[in-house]
């Protein structure tokens, strides 16, 4: 890592921490020290009591192009199974508590793809395009292209772009369902710090709950997840800010939430 140019940069305002990959090449491959840099960055996050959402974003250029491709060429299957490759800092990213948003402008390929669909919410740049374009290099996607992306577009479409390695525009994410909204490129970080903002108002542990249990949706029956989610509602009762959240209500004032 150059310390001079760090990988990852964070600016923490308003309880939202605005989280930027910086690789100096402007496509952000996934190199090592980017996504352990991240990981360290999302970590920190997590402990701080007074940040509730995080925003992630790349260059102008890329969200993140994929994988750093010159450290993948000279492994084996040894080698990648030894350091365990994607899974040893990737499922990590998975276990982040807190609302994570996805910023994307520009390309969002392979890794980049499949980091966008670890966040819980994407936004993209009217210029973002989408792709899992490992087939071409000879590869199988590894952090969740055949998996989480059947889920968020549809069988078809998934195996549409990891058989063939084409990507979409972010009109077509916007219509299958992989992005939540497609904004002017020029209003994308403001949009989604305004988001961030948006959920970063209210109760953090209330926060972190509906987060668990939305991922558990995708882990579990309905049945359930179901039970899962009424016993997270029935655990609200023992929290002071839903005590203040009813009460605000009734009374026609905002809350003033404690994370208590």
């Amino acid at each position: 890592m150059n310390d001079r140019h760090p990988p990852v940069r964070a600016v923490y305002e308003d309880r939202v921490a605005v989280v930027t990959l910086a690789s100096e090449n402007p496509l952000n491959p996934l190199a090592d020290d980017l996504v352990d840099a991240l990981v360290a960055e999302l970590r920190r996050i997590d402990a701080d009591p007074a940040i509730r959402a995080t925003v992630l974003t790349g260059s102008s250029k890329a969200f993140a192009a994929g994988a750093d491709v010159k450290a993948m060429a000279p492994l084996d299957y040894a080698a990648a199974f030894r350091q365990d490759v994607i899974g040893r800092n990737w499922d990590a990213i998975r276990a982040h508590r807190k609302p994570l948003i996805a910023a994307v402008r520009g390309y969002a390929l392979g890794g980049g793809c499949e980091l966008a669909m670890l966040c819980d919410v994407v936004i993209a740049a009217e210029d973002a395009r989408f792709g899992q374009p490992e087939v071409v290099l000879g590869i199988v996607p590894g952090a969740g292209g055949t998996q989480r992306l059947p889920r968020a577009v549809g069988k078809s479409l998934a195996m549409q772009m990891c058989l063939t390695g084409t990507s979409i525009s972010a009109a077509d994410a916007l219509a299958a369902g992989l992005v939540s909204q497609v904004v002017p490129t020029d209003r994308l970080l403001a949009e989604a710090t305004r988001l961030a903002r948006s959920m970063a108002a209210h109760s953090l542990p209330v926060l972190l709950a509906i987060k668990e249990a939305v991922n558990r949706s995708f882990e579990s029956s309905l049945s359930e997840g179901l039970l899962f989610e009424r016993r997270q509602f029935h655990a609200g009762f023992a929290l002071k800010d839903q005590k203040e959240g009813i009460a605000a209500f009734r009374e026609r004032r905002d809350p003033a939430f404690a994370d208590e």
